[in-house]
């Protein structure tokens, strides 16, 4: 099964980082967003993935084209420019690239993808989120439904500390808590190839007029994830992350 990834958005909300390159491509500890996107899925043996990009899909482009020899210790030959790389072999992926436009919305960029993806069911998700999500269970819960399409539901990340009091008293401080009630999209999908007809043009967003159609069919399933979930939508957003990566123990990070 494929993996999709829109990876095309302009990242508004962290011009900080997004005005010199694509948010997908904004890191943490010294990875992009999207590798460790990738690297939950690949921990549970899906390592074929689709981009679909758009705003600078150069910079994504060139980072997969010398994936292979970024980070790695190698011996050059000056005379004929062979390389003897010294340490492990890197990520076995399968990239397919495509830009699907600057300007194209969600629905849209899946739409042109049809192509590579008609015909059997895929994967699909957002290029600015990460979770503790057991792939294989998000799979084969959409196995069981025969529905065309399941979204994985998540708990919201809370913006701000929260408080439990006794009175006047604060018993407990809880940093970021996710909220008790409640779930919203946390991409993570698994769909037919039949939801592509729900698609007419560039300028559908996935999230509309595909989506509510699915429900209103009763056609939308939702995987309940109750763990970890964090997108990354603000600078506050990335430091959050990179404060949790650099603890040694992130808890999207179940690869070895």
């Amino acid at each position: 099964m494929r993996v999709v990834i829109l990876a095309g958005g302009m990242g508004s909300r962290l011009q900080e980082q997004t005005s010199v390159r694509p948010k997908p491509m904004v890191e943490i500890g010294n990875r992009p967003m999207l590798w460790h996107i990738m690297k939950i899925y690949a921990t549970y043996g899906y390592r074929e993935f689709i981009l679909a990009l758009g705003y600078k899909a150069e910079m994504v482009q060139d980072y997969f084209l010398n994936f292979h020899r970024l980070g790695r210790n190698v011996s050059v030959q000056l005379s004929d420019g062979s390389a003897t790389f010294h340490d492990e072999a890197c990520d076995d992926w399968v990239v397919h690239m495509v830009n699907t436009g600057i300007e194209t919305q969600t629905g849209g960029r899946l739409r042109r993808l049809r192509d590579m993806i008609a015909g059997e069911p895929f994967m699909m998700t957002y290029g600015d989120g990460v979770a503790n999500i057991d792939i294989r269970r998000l799979v084969a819960f959409h196995g069981t439904h025969g529905k065309l399409a399941t979204i994985t539901a998540v708990r919201p990340p809370a913006r701000f500390g929260g408080l439990r009091l006794q009175g006047d008293a604060v018993v407990e401080f809880e940093e970021k808590p996710q909220i008790g009630e409640g779930w919203i999209n946390g991409g993570f999908f698994v769909l037919a190839p039949e939801v592509l007809d729900l698609i007419p043009d560039d300028q559908t967003l996935w999230e509309r007029g595909p989506l509510e159609r699915l429900a209103a069919n009763g056609e939308l399933m939702a995987y309940k994830h109750a763990g970890f979930f964090q997108p990354m939508d603000t600078l506050r957003d990335v430091n959050y992350l990179e404060t949790l990566w650099s603890s040694g123990s992130p808890p999207w990070k179940m690869w070895k």
